[in-house]
């Protein structure tokens, strides 16, 4: 487990390394628990969260589906969250985690509402 924690965070060091959010075209990150799935939009350069969603709240932490489909609805949120603010690009972060599964469910939920990246 530990070993496993250790390569998921020098992965996530090299791509920090050369992604970069700005208030433009902010970093859509991802974190994946067991259970829950998070994402936030973050401006690197100012150090702050422009927007975040998350499957702990209530009204996606009563749905009865698969986690996958949960994550979707997240990149969905996300997604809709940022076009309201006015961001229509982001760079995708996926925090270490391999481009499958939740992650890609949460990739295609926010290109599906419309983000570009």
């Amino acid at each position: 487990m530990l070993k496993k924690q250790l390569r998921r965070n020098s992965i996530r060091r090299r791509i920090r390394r050369t992604i970069k959010g700005t208030a433009e075209r902010p970093r859509l990150s991802v974190f994946r628990s067991n259970k829950q799935i998070y994402a936030q939009l973050i401006d690197d350069l100012n150090g702050i969260t422009l927007a975040a969603a998350s499957s702990a709240t209530k009204e996606f932490n009563e749905m009865k589906v698969k986690k996958s489909d949960i994550a979707k609805e997240i990149g969905k949120a996300i997604a809709t969250k940022a076009v309201q603010n006015g961001i229509s690009n982001v760079i995708f972060d996926r925090g270490g985690y391999l481009y499958h599964g939740r992650v890609k469910a949460l990739a295609e939920g926010a290109r599906e509402a419309g983000l570009k990246f």
